[in-house]
């Protein structure tokens, strides 16, 4: 398992419920994951170092976490030294690792999503923010670990967004080339789907919170919190995206010569004039991965190995408990622009509807569990309905301290007053 973050956790805990004789080895981990199997020190940036771990170690497969080893080319590398591993190459991973190869696929497939214009220049920048108009959406194009979108609600904001990235280089080289985009209005669903290339397994819709405040407001974050099923995305929604979203852009990528075999992740705006994908992701989100996994009943490591190993996943379905889960993020104070590190966290135990994961935790000296990144922990809660699944995470994320820790206790507040629930934690 290359990573250490909260959806490495997720996917370390499902593995081992799917088949609890197999060893996992992750690098680097986390404490959470520690606790599922071994961590080694190995940087999930340190390719030559990974191929080698795989190596000695023998493994049956290799599943990369985040984006950042994706898009430099760790599948690359472990496919050359034959050892299986579930994501796409480096050329497939731009699908996220660039915003402007993303819209080119897109355009291609004629897959729905906003109009936009990538720019280099801040002069030629801010001559097209005014044919925008505000709001307006200005986006690093490479990676930006979630945060690389600024929603401007004005011209000014958009202005400030546009000398940030391109003159300040706040984003550094994420941000050399940004698009600026139409601002889209509805409802933002994220829908995963396992692929080998050509077969697509759609997971359940899910719903992210990426704002650091009640009320979707503050900062624009890696993610506050998910849940899972969203009423809005019916049987008929997914089959929809699954053939007029994924496949589309699964031929476009292969016409690319970038055949894209993993998890392609769509994050799809329900606007007005229909379905609009937002941008794509070329692995399992974070924190929607916590959320859904505990929902998820059929073997997924079956279905990783059968992408890894090349055997394809042609009449494969997933199964789900037919319950609801939402996991709310626990944030290290300062968090998202100066997280502050090294506070000693107590740590709530995992309860029959409650699951804690490892996000940026490690340990200190003296082995105390403390703060190491900026999103700490994510506590999900699972219950028969939503606004029981938002009790329960909310219960354990009450137990959990730490010095400046943040969350927000309103997430799924628009599943809740769809169902009439309201959106309260009593």
């Amino acid at each position: 398992m290359i990573g250490g973050g909260g959806r490495e956790h997720a996917l370390a805990w499902k593995i081992r419920r799917d088949d609890p004789a197999a060893e996992v080895i992750a690098a680097p981990g986390n404490p959470g994951i520690a606790a599922l199997g071994r961590c080694v020190g190995v940087r999930a940036t340190d390719t030559p170092a990974l191929v080698a771990l795989a190596r000695d170690e023998r493994v049956d497969l290799v599943v990369v976490g985040p984006e950042g080893p994706l898009a430099t080319g760790v599948v690359d590398a472990l496919q050359a030294a034959e050892i299986p591993a579930f994501g796409p190459t480096a050329a497939a991973a731009r699908i996220e690792s660039s915003k402007v190869f993303a819209k080119q696929v897109m355009r291609a497939a004629g897959v729905p999503t906003a109009r936009a214009e990538h720019h280099t220049e801040p002069d030629s920048a801010l001559r097209a923010l005014h044919d925008f108009g505000a709001p307006v959406v200005i986006k690093a194009s490479g990676l930006a670990a979630g945060k690389g979108a600024i929603v401007c609600e004005t011209l000014g904001e958009a202005e400030r967004a546009v000398d940030q990235m391109l003159r300040q280089r706040t984003f550094g080289e994420a941000g050399t080339e940004i698009l600026i985009e139409e601002f889209m209005i509805g409802e933002e669903l994220s829908l995963f789907g396992i692929t080998d290339g050509t077969t697509v397994v759609p997971m359940l819709p899910a719903q992210d919170h990426k704002r650091l405040l009640e009320g979707d407001r503050g900062p624009n974050t890696g993610g506050m919190g998910a849940y899972a099923p969203v009423s809005l995305g019916d049987e008929a929604l997914v089959a929809a995206a699954v053939s007029d979203i994924f496949e589309p852009t699964l031929a476009a990528l292969r016409d690319a010569g970038a055949p894209f075999r993993g998890l392609l992740y769509a994050g799809v705006m329900l606007t007005p004039d229909g379905p609009k994908v937002v941008e794509f992701n070329c692995r399992f989100g974070d924190p929607e991965t916590q959320a859904l996994l505990p929902l998820l009943e059929s073997n997924l490591l079956e279905l990783l190995l059968a992408v890894a190993s090349g055997d394809g996943l042609r009449g494969a379905r997933l199964a789900w408990s037919g319950r609801s889960a939402l996991t709310t993020v626990l944030a290290a104070a300062g968090y998202p622009d100066a997280p502050r590190l090294g506070d000693p966290i107590t740590l709530a135990p995992d309860e029959p509807d409650g699951i804690v994961f490892h996000a940026g935790t490690g340990r200190d000296a003296a082995g105390r569990l403390i703060t190491s990144g900026g999103r700490v922990l994510a506590a999900t809660g699972i219950g028969d309905t939503l606004a029981d699944a938002q009790r329960a995470s909310g219960r354990l994320a009450d137990r959990i301290t730490f010095e400046g820790r943040q969350y927000r206790t309103d997430l799924g507040w628009r599943e809740l007053q769809r169902a009439g629930a309201g959106a309260s934690r009593d």
